[in-house]
């Protein structure tokens, strides 16, 4: 039996006719920076809900720490807010894991799944990476965070083909573009542990990997894929932001399975 919904304090975007589709975002992201360039596509075809997490957005920072059950449980209830009963989830970085947890928790709503540069659980180069991100994140040095991301987030190819003055504009981009919410969302990326709702997944689940991503690793995705039953998979050359490097790749990718899974 489904757990009981509680009422949304998540801000959101909805947007779009058709079926409907739950968007989960990355950490320290939003749903306009994870989702943004890819939203008209998506919303050609589905009712697109899009919450943007505490501290992100259209939401307020939490007063307590972020649970995987409690983030899970206000997605889906924002959807069904909005007069979608029944949804897939397109999770995308730590968003992989919140519709994963949200699908085993509420399967009579969840229809399929779309999980991007997903992980079940962090490894110890993983937890290495977010724990230097949380740390020069309270060390209140934003240009050297927002070196840190770059440098990790990009892929080599792009980092390396793109000029110094460009560099330097993106670097102060996203040293002021910080959620206010990102250090509860990397604790909770640190403390996330799926491994034991993979095998009970049982709605049609596209994995896509990230391949040249250099935060969460193609381990991780295929790690997902082997372990959740009967699902596809596919791989983008893109670093972990793939909204930047791939977006029109991606969003055929999404759109194309939940076509075919006719959700």
């Amino acid at each position: 039996m489904s757990p009981a919904l509680p009422t949304s304090r998540l801000g959101r975007i909805v947007r779009g006719t058709g079926p409907g589709l739950l968007l989960a975002h990355g950490a320290g992201g939003g749903i306009d920076a994870n989702y943004g360039p890819i939203m008209d596509t998506l919303a050609a075809q589905h009712t697109v809900i899009g919450p943007d997490y505490p501290g992100t957005g259209r939401t307020e920072r939490a007063t307590a720490p972020l649970t995987l059950d409690g983030l899970a449980d206000e997605l889906v209830a924002t959807a069904v807010e909005e007069g979608q009963d029944t949804f897939a989830i397109a999770g995308y970085s730590l968003g992989s894991p919140v519709a994963i947890r949200a699908a085993t928790r509420h399967p009579d709503r969840v229809t399929a799944l779309v999980l991007t540069a997903g992980f079940a659980h962090p490894n110890p180069r993983f937890l290495l990476a977010a724990t230097l991100w949380r740390d020069l994140l309270r060390a209140g040095n934003p240009d050297q965070l927002a070196a840190f991301v770059s440098l990790i987030g990009l892929s080599a190819p792009v980092l390396d083909a793109i000029g110094q003055d460009d560099l330097d504009t993106a670097l102060k981009a996203t040293a002021a573009a910080v959620p206010p919410g990102t250090p509860e969302h990397l604790d909770l990326v640190i403390d996330v542990d799926v491994r034991a709702d993979l095998a009970a997944l049982t709605v049609p689940t596209l994995v896509i990997s990230t391949t040249l991503d250099q935060l969460v690793t193609p381990h991780h995705h295929r790690q997902l894929a082997e372990a959740i039953p009967n699902s596809r998979y596919a791989e983008i050359a893109t670093g972990h932001l793939p909204f930047v490097e791939q977006p029109e790749r991606w969003a055929t990718l999404i759109r194309d399975f939940l076509r075919d899974s006719h959700t």
